[in-house]
């Protein structure tokens, strides 16, 4: 992206981003997602050094929403923890409710099938916009189909 402003970088990513983070953490969440990773991302010590800013901010993305799912999953068991019986023998086992398939994917293969499947993009287009070698998409992705078909056909 050159010699771009962070505004101009912003401005020019914003979009994408958010698209990209609401495919993986959903319509709520997503804009909320993408505001913390910029902050994280452009205020790093790393930002000037950044070859590429668009890789970079969709790996900022992505991390983010790691770090959101797993204060989402540790709410979720505090809070079912604070709802349980006392006396534990008499507790079923308790699981999370069934989320739907795509949720049930790894962080990294939802998004690789966000990318290939609602953006439409090529893997060549998805490891530049991650950061990664074409190799690692077309291993996210493989493993991400496949669980999906375990998910959805079994």
């Amino acid at each position: 992206m050159g010699t771009l402003t962070k505004t101009e970088v912003y401005e020019k990513c914003s979009d994408d981003l958010i698209r990209f983070a609401t495919g993986l953490v959903g319509p709520t969440e997503g804009p909320d997602v993408v505001s913390a990773a910029v902050v994280r991302a452009m205020w790093s010590t790393n930002w000037e050094s950044v070859n590429n800013q668009r890789a970079y901010l969709y790996t900022t993305v992505l991390n983010e929403a790691r770090r959101h799912h797993r204060d989402t999953m540790r709410q979720r068991a505090m809070e079912i923890q604070a709802a349980a019986p006392s006396d534990a023998d008499l507790v079923p086992e308790i699981r999370p409710e069934v989320l739907d398939a795509v949720s049930r994917l790894s962080m990294s293969q939802r998004a690789t099938v966000f990318l290939a499947y609602w953006e439409d993009l090529r893997p060549a287009e998805i490891a530049r916009r991650l950061g990664l070698s074409e190799g690692t998409v077309h291993w996210h992705l493989a493993r991400g189909e496949a669980r999906l078909r375990r998910i959805l056909y079994d």
